[in-house]
């Protein structure tokens, strides 16, 4: 995991093993079936250092030889997607942290404006009382990804982590000015932005490519 000097709340997860399945998902070529896999295990690969700081208590346990000295979590983790594109994120992650809740936060891009618009919401009722790690695949100009964290904070959350596959230079400012103190993780950074506010050279339309809507 890298930190960008000239982003400072961005971490970019340079390994190996996912740089060589972001070529995948990049790859135009790629099917909807395998794009759906490759996307959640990437999401799972960077699951494990997003959350490597999660506060813990510790306790005790019995093995089958004697007790020991144990951590648990100290507090519920809740995976919050961005829909659609940010489901096909979430299987991955629960591989790895079964016991996570699902909240969803429905937000769209205007294609005319350019701006989020809302439309659905679930979330756990106690969501506040642990960490947040809120996922899209794509963090373009920003506007979805700011306005999911903005609406998570109104509930009282604080401990808030953003993840996603491909970022943009524009979206991790516009997060950096709007939320400073939320972390971005990222498996790249990209470019820049074309005219009609797509990642260059992105992956195209996540959500498209994960449910074969093309």
């Amino acid at each position: 995991m890298r930190s960008i000097p000239d982003h400072p709340n961005l971490r970019t997860h340079e390994h190996p093993l996912i740089a060589h399945k972001m070529r995948i998902l990049r790859d135009v070529d790629t099917s909807p079936q395998t794009f759906r896999r490759v996307l959640g295990e990437i999401a799972g690969l960077m699951t494990y250092e997003a959350l490597r700081d999660l506060p813990t208590t510790t306790c005790t346990v019995k093995t089958p030889i004697a007790e020991c000295p144990a951590v648990r979590l100290a507090a519920p983790i809740t995976i919050v997607p961005i829909l659609r594109a940010g489901l096909g994120m979430t299987d991955g992650i629960l591989d790895l942290v079964p016991e996570a809740r699902v909240g969803h936060i429905g937000v769209q891009r205007d294609e005319d404006t350019k701006r989020p618009v809302e439309y659905y919401e679930k979330l756990p009722p106690d969501i506040s009382d642990g960490p947040v790690l809120v996922v899209d695949p794509m963090l373009a100009t920003g506007g979805s990804g700011a306005h999911a964290v903005g609406y998570l904070k109104e509930r009282g959350c604080r401990q808030i982590r953003f993840l996603c596959l491909v970022a943009a230079p524009e979206g991790v400012q516009h997060m950096s000015e709007s939320h400073p103190e939320v972390p971005v993780h990222a498996a790249v950074l990209d470019e820049r932005l074309d005219e009609r506010a797509y990642i260059v050279p992105g992956l195209g339309d996540a959500g498209d490519r994960t449910f074969g809507t093309l």
